[in-house]
Formats: structure tokens, C-alpha cells, sequence
């Protein structure tokens, strides 16, 4: 919960800091993408919580002795998890435009799609997330893998191969997405993060003895 709320409420108050400083983006496309792709990074904790924390406080036993199909239960997790990042997304969006609209002096053009893709990206690396969390089953070491992979792995990568980074960094690819970019491989790049996270979840948690 606490995850959720900070994920919605602290990119209105970066904007009014930005505001303050007179250093807003050229344009509200921009702005969105830089705030919701740091907003991804709480969503994809999120996500993690949702099924990892499951298997750390060993609650997992109760969920899967009242339902043993763990491939539906997991399923569901992951609609929920979608649903959840969307909600959080469509947050941000609404407080980061409405604190920009009362002083911020840039282009609105484009807004209205940044929105959708927000909400979209968000959905997704909730999901990846909770792929994640499910795959590991504990939410420590998910969460430290998760970030080394994405903030330590991703920014080696960018540097010494950016073009392989442009097609395996999640979080460059939602970015790219929210600021425009009609190519389809920001699209790819999540979605092939999504499925192959999902499927991992379930593999594993399929075979996973519930001790």
C-alpha cells in the first residue's frame, strides 16, 4: 500500500519542484515519459510484493490448499497486478497534468497519447513484477535482482551497446513508448518482458514443492 501511494503521488510533487525551479521538460509527452518511467520502478515492486511476498511470510500455503490449480491462481495475480499498475498509472497521469496545467509553460501536443501509453507500460511492468516475484518466490532477493538487472545490468549495457539496449531495456523502451516513439519496438520490448516473466511465474511455481 505504501508502494502504491508513493507511486502516485510523488511525480505531481516533482513536477511542482520542477516548476519551481523553472526546469520543466520542452513538452508534457516528455515530462510524462521521464516521471512514469521512474514511476515503473515502484509498479514493477509492486508487482514483486504480490506474488513473491506470498512465499517470504508463507501464506502461499493457505492460497494454493484453497486452490490448487497454481497456474489459475497465478493468472489471476497477474490480472490483478495489470489492473493495479493501471489504476497507480492513470494516477500519476491525472496528478502530473493537473499540477503542470496550473504553471508549467510547454506543449500539450501528444499528451493524450503519453497518457495512454502510461497506463499501458505501467500495466505491464506491474505484471513483469509480479512474473518476477512469482519465478524467485522471495521478495528480498527478487527485488535486489530486479533492480541490479535493470539499474546496474541495463546502464552497462546502454553504455558499451546501445543498440542492443534499445532492444532489451524495459525501462528505456516505456520511456521511448510515452514520448512518442511509433516504431513498435518500445511495444516488443515490453511485451517480450511481460510474456517471458509471466510464463517463468507459472513454470516455476507450477514445480515448486510448498514446504
Amino acid at each position: 500500500i505504501a508502494l502504491a501511494g508513493a507511486a502516485a503521488v510523488l511525480p505531481a510533487g516533482a513536477v511542482a519542484l520542477m516548476m519551481a525551479l523553472n526546469d520543466t521538460p520542452p513538452n508534457a509527452a516528455t515530462m510524462l515519459a521521464l516521471l512514469g518511467t521512474l514511476v515503473s520502478m515502484l509498479l514493477i515492486a509492486v508487482g514483486v510484493l504480490s506474488t513473491a511476498g506470498e512465499w517470504t511470510h508463507g501464506t502461499v500455503q493457505t492460497t494454493f490448499l484453497a486452490v490448487p490449480r497454481r497456474g489459475r491462481v497465478l493468472a489471476a495475480k497477474y490480472v490483478g497486478a495489470a489492473l493495479l499498475g493501471a489504476a497507480i498509472s492513470a494516477v500519476v497521469v491525472g496528478s502530473t497534468f493537473a499540477v503542470a496545467a496550473i504553471g508549467a509553460d510547454f506543449s500539450w501536443t501528444g499528451a493524450g497519447a503519453a497518457a495512454v501509453a502510461t497506463v499501458a507500460a505501467g500495466a505491464a511492468l506491474t505484471v513483469v513484477g509480479a512474473g518476477i516475484g512469482a519465478a524467485i518466490g522471495n521478495a528480498p532477493a527478487a527485488l535486489t535482482g530486479t533492480y541490479l538487472v535493470l539499474l546496474v545490468g541495463m546502464t552497462v549495457l546502454n553504455g558499451a551497446k546501445p543498440t542492443w539496449g534499445k532492444h532489451v531495456d524495459p525501462l528505456a523502451a516505456m520511456f521511448d513508448l510515452v514520448e512518442g516513439d511509433a516504431t513498435g519496438r518500445p511495444i516488443a520490448v515490453l511485451a517480450g518482458w511481460l510474456v517471458v516473466s509471466a510464463i517463468a511465474g507459472i513454470a516455476v511455481t507450477r514445480r515448486r514443492e510448498i514446504s
